[in-house]
């Protein structure tokens, strides 16, 4: 119900805050997408297998973050 309610708001919103909105979305998935490789980076060169699997972890969070803001892929 909640999530009408704020695509209606979204539809009625002034064009310049749908291009504001579109710009954040935008940085913030080229913020995820540099620390996914950032990430990556670490996990080969990463010797301590703990220190691995914690940032496996924070790839698939990542990951899921990337996903949930484009939803197309």
């Amino acid at each position: 119900m909640e999530a009408a309610k704020d695509k209606d708001r979204d539809a009625q919103a002034p064009p310049s805050q749908a291009a504001d909105k579109e710009k954040k979305a935008q940085r913030e998935r080229q913020g995820l997408l540099l620390s996914r490789t950032y990430v990556l980076r670490q996990i080969e060169s990463s010797s301590n297998e703990r220190y691995t699997q914690s940032l496996r972890q924070a790839l698939s969070e990542i990951e899921q973050k990337i996903a949930q803001l484009d939803p197309a892929h």
